[in-house]
């Protein structure tokens, strides 16, 4: 399996699941000022070509899921935060926002098993996962107020999709840091665990999901992400489709001679 060249980030392949390990602890993970954002890029676009994935699951090493933007280069008007409003509007696009582009084409399940602090864009690159599993010591905030800017990736669209309009309101204009017991209260995460049993759980659903055929998990996931923006009947039509190209794979056969023979 040919696995793609990354910079600041590890590729673990074990089975069907695909684990990416943030690893710049000496800035808490940051996407901006880091070859996180191409390293992600890089490998939400390996694993829809990558027919022996079926999960990938994101974490951090060290004490942070990610810190998201790099606050020094902020307050120096440096790296991505150069230069006049188009030159910054720019650096955004060719940077930054590629990940959330990325992230919601990839075919196949996304877990982020969030070790610590997720603050910012960290907080919004969680969010763009399909579960989210979270260590006791995680944290979550949308502080990009605190800051006097905007969620600049793609986090209020996120969100709000995640939460509802009202939750994810607050949490945007107060900017305040919710704990993991909160975020799962919120619908935040699915589940909260102790530091040690994290990856343990997180590889545990991973696990399941990937025991499912791979083609039709492929075909669910693109089903649940056109069902929020589709009309019922368009829907309907897509799924007679899909589930006629279903009925055709090999896949579907053995899963129910399986089945037969419990």
């Amino acid at each position: 399996m040919n696995t793609p060249a990354l910079t600041d980030a590890t590729l673990a392949i074990d089975g069907r699941v695909a684990t990416l390990t943030f690893n710049r602890d000496d800035v808490r993970n940051a996407l901006t000022g880091t070859g996180l954002i191409d390293d992600i890029v890089n490998v939400a676009e390996w694993v829809n070509g990558c027919d022996d994935v079926s999960v990938l699951v994101m974490t951090g090493a060290g004490s942070a899921f990610s810190a998201g933007g790099n606050v020094k280069d902020m307050a120096e008007r440096g790296g991505d935060f150069a230069g006049d409003v188009a030159e910054c509007a720019d650096r955004y696009r060719r940077g930054i926002q590629r990940i959330p582009l990325a992230l919601h084409n990839v075919e196949i399940p996304v877990i982020a098993a969030v070790n610590g602090p997720a603050i910012g864009a960290g907080f919004d690159l969680a969010n763009m996962a399909d579960i989210r599993v979270a260590s006791s010591k995680a944290k979550f905030g949308e502080t990009f107020l605190n800051l006097g800017i905007i969620p600049g990736d793609g986090g209020a669209w996120f969100m709000q999709r995640l939460i509802g309009y009202q939750q994810a309101f607050e949490l945007t204009l107060s900017g305040r840091i919710v704990g993991a017991d909160e975020a799962k209260s919120l619908g935040i995460v699915l589940d909260v665990v102790e530091p040690d049993q994290l990856m343990t759980r997180a590889q545990e659903i991973a696990t399941c999901i990937a025991s499912q055929p791979p083609k039709a998990t492929r075909l669910t996931k693109r089903l649940m992400k056109m069902a929020q923006r589709m009309e019922l009947k368009d829907f309907l039509d897509l799924c007679a489709t899909f589930q006629g190209m279903c009925h055709n794979e090999p896949e579907h056969l053995e899963a129910v001679h399986r089945m037969l023979k419990r």
